[in-house]
């Protein structure tokens, strides 16, 4: 058991809600507090201001405030070589190689978990506490930290939260992962937070108007007129043009400029040929694909034929699968029925129960 009195924490702080909460949490149970707010990018990166972000000046001011009612010191770190290398750069090499990319899962382990866990060690912290719906436990006889679902299923995070090393999960402590939102929510006015009824923000933070063909177009010189102008394909047969294969992505059916009398939706992006493929909706459906950069938690390695409940996107309930192993490094995802919109470049989450197994990022989709 740790004794808070004699352990040091660094909370990422992004002003909002949940953080402030588990902030207050753990200086109420008596621990030593390092409040850290992370600078991920600057403004004329990415071409539109947040003002609601933990980059912004008032997610500082709410963080720094919360530090100051509860008595401990405050610090912003800038991490934004750090996140333009690691994420951005990440999320733009996976829209050029006609993949969907889920930068948040690459934020978590690089910069808010490796990058901040080294900043805290300079500062003589033990561990970092994040405002995650997510829980963390060590299994004595494995021997490894398990990652869990947080109590509130409507909030939990662990699916972002895959790639976390067992190094990272040592470190760390989620104060809310026992908490529902409502409880976190009721607890911000019992400590009598200003930011007790703070909007929740769902948007990509570097991409706050969630428009990421300006983005790419913004950041890519030339990107427009590179990409526009490709063949939509449907059965071998050209039926339209497009906009560019960067600013599609699998499942899509509007912004299509294609009129057939009946949906159709994105099945394919070849960005080699910078053709997008369309099909009627049974086409989405597929059930298997091939998941790459694995990172398992609650077990060393996997072993043919294991039994999980996979989730393809964070909005996903999860579906029955089984796990065999592909070409030494990759992991072939067996599901019980075909899922709709399997997408190159998100991730999949394996869970047993509430036990988060591990995840990949999806390459490819197809039947077996």
């Amino acid at each position: 058991m740790r004794n808070p009195r004699n352990t040091t924490v660094v909370v990422a702080m992004s002003g909002g809600v949940d953080s402030s909460v588990a902030a207050a949490i753990l200086k109420e149970q008596g621990y030593n507090l390092i409040g850290i707010t992370i600078k991920t990018y600057n403004y004329e990166d990415v071409g539109v201001k947040n003002e609601h972000s933990c980059c912004s000046l008032e997610g500082i001011n709410d963080a720094r405030n919360v530090a100051t009612k509860f008595g401990f010191p405050h610090y912003v770190v800038d991490f934004t070589k750090e996140f333009h290398r690691e994420v951005i750069n990440y999320f733009i090499k996976d829209y050029l190689e006609g993949r969907t990319p889920n930068p948040c899962v690459i934020c978590n382990r690089k910069i808010k978990w490796e990058a901040l866990i080294r900043k805290a060690i300079s500062l003589g912290a033990d561990y970092i506490a994040t405002g995650h719906y997510a829980r963390i436990k060590f299994d004595e006889v494995k021997g490894r930290y398990i990652l869990m679902r947080g109590i509130d299923s409507s909030k939990d995070q662990s699916y972002a939260l895959w790639g976390l090393t067992q190094e990272s999960l040592s470190r760390t402590i989620f104060p809310l992962g026992e908490l529902t939102k409502q409880e976190v929510r009721e607890l911000a006015k019992k400590y009598e937070l200003r930011i007790a009824n703070k909007p929740e923000s769902f948007e990509i933070c570097f991409v706050p108007d969630n428009d990421y063909t300006r983005f790419l177009e913004n950041s890519v010189q030339g990107l427009a007129e590179k990409v526009r102008g490709g063949d939509i394909i449907m059965d071998g047969k050209v039926i339209g043009k497009h906009r560019g294969y960067p600013f599609y992505t699998i499942g899509q059916r509007k912004g299509l400029g294609v009129a057939l009398g009946y949906p159709v939706y994105v099945i394919g992006i070849d960005p080699e040929r910078n053709i997008i493929e369309v099909g009627t909706e049974e086409k989405l459906y597929h059930n298997a694909l091939i998941a790459g950069n694995v990172n398992l938690i609650s077990v060393e390695k996997i072993e043919n034929g294991m039994r999980v409940t996979a989730k393809i996107r964070y909005s996903d309930e999860g579906s029955p699968a089984i796990l065999e192993n592909y070409n030494d490094d990759k992991v072939l995802v067996k599901f019980e029925k075909p899922k709709r919109a399997i997408t190159p470049g998100q991730s999949v989450v394996f869970y047993d129960g509430d036990i988060v197994v591990g995840g990949g990022i999806i390459e490819r989709a197809l039947d077996i």
